[in-house]
């Protein structure tokens, strides 16, 4: 699947009207935030250089003739080995394969790849909670706010709903908007997939919260890009 960086005006337009529909039927409120990704994993880059740095000096410690060997390249043969310099060969050798590994991992598609899953969706989460505080928690009267968020780069997406909507739904009843969202973004469709989700929110929603004479829109219905 090709990479996605940002949806078009048709997207954000189709996104907009699922939340209008979905929200005919409830007093719920939903939030959609899409994100090119959640975190540079900078510290995922500088694990991997540093493990390489280190993975040099054990091979120096398990097998330091093949240090001397190389050396002895250097030197044509006519220098006996001083450890001092044999040293400081192995931390050149380090310093160069650290920088090696960390400049390789400068490219984002390699660093992406090479960072935990685990570590990707924590990320994912944490971001969805930071986005959620800003824009949905506690803004609407009855506490009936959700966000639906979506990085692009990991391919992941999180539901954070406001303590109304929490203590009313078992998370896993998110489950069948969560698998259709993520079976869009598979296939490169994100903002279909956004909007299949939005869908099957307002649904469970509906059933909950449904809507009543004094409901009012109290948060946008675009969708954010970020």
């Amino acid at each position: 699947m090709a990479r996605i960086t940002h949806l078009t005006a048709e997207d954000h337009a189709l996104v907009a009207e699922a939340v209008r529909h979905a929200e005919e039927g409830t007093d719920g409120e939903i939030v959609t935030i899409v994100s090119e990704r959640s975190d540079q994993y900078h510290d995922a880059a500088l694990h991997y250089a540093f493990a390489a740095s280190l993975a040099v000096i054990a091979l120096a410690a398990i097998s330091p003739g093949a240090f001397e060997t190389k050396f002895g390249w250097f030197s044509n043969g006519w220098e006996e080995s001083d450890p001092s310099l044999l040293l400081f060969a192995v931390l050149i050798v380090e310093t160069i394969v650290f920088l090696v590994v960390r400049y390789a991992l400068a490219w984002m598609p390699l660093r992406m790849a090479l960072t935990p899953r685990g570590t990707r969706a924590r990320r994912v989460r944490r971001r969805a909670i930071q986005y959620f505080k800003v824009g949905a928690e506690r803004r609407t009267a009855a506490r009936v706010g959700i966000l639906l968020y979506l990085s692009l780069d990991e391919r992941m997406a999180e539901i954070v709903a406001d303590e109304a909507i929490h203590k009313a739904v078992p998370a896993e009843r998110w489950g069948d908007a969560m698998a259709a969202l993520v079976d869009e973004v598979r296939e490169g469709r994100p903002a279909q997939g956004m909007a299949a989700a939005v869908a099957r929110i307002g649904a469970i929603l509906s059933e909950t919260f449904p809507k009543s004479e004094a409901d009012r829109n109290e948060l946008p219905d675009r969708l954010i890009e970020l």
